[in-house]
């Protein structure tokens, strides 16, 4: 299990252990973690599982592909470190992860 911290907008986190092969996205679904809506399931379809990744992570979570880059055009707020919580998948390289949300996933 990785310990991934998710932290939302107004600061308040949740530490939360997800089993590797989920999603940063499902594991915060299955714990009811608010400020990750994921409208599309994990599909890539939506970008309402928007995070920002810490930087000191940044290279373990990979690389962004092109279907992500898209759905991130239509997110609000986006940074260099934004991705989307449904294309990073946990490994137990990733225990102690963080994770912010932005103000609004919509």
């Amino acid at each position: 299990m990785a310990k991934i911290t998710y932290i939302e907008h107004s600061g308040t986190e949740h530490v939360i252990e997800v089993a590797p092969g989920l999603s940063v996205m499902e594991g915060a679904v299955k714990n009811m973690v608010p400020g990750i809506d994921a409208d599309c399931g994990g599909a890539c379809a939506c970008a309402t599982c928007h995070v920002y990744v810490d930087g000191a992570w940044r290279d373990k979570t990979g690389e962004k592909n092109d279907m992500e880059e898209t759905m991130l055009e239509f997110a609000e707020e986006v940074k260099d470190e934004s991705r989307l919580s449904c294309q990073i998948e946990v490994t137990d390289a990733l225990d102690g992860l963080v994770v912010r949300m932005p103000e609004s996933q919509h």
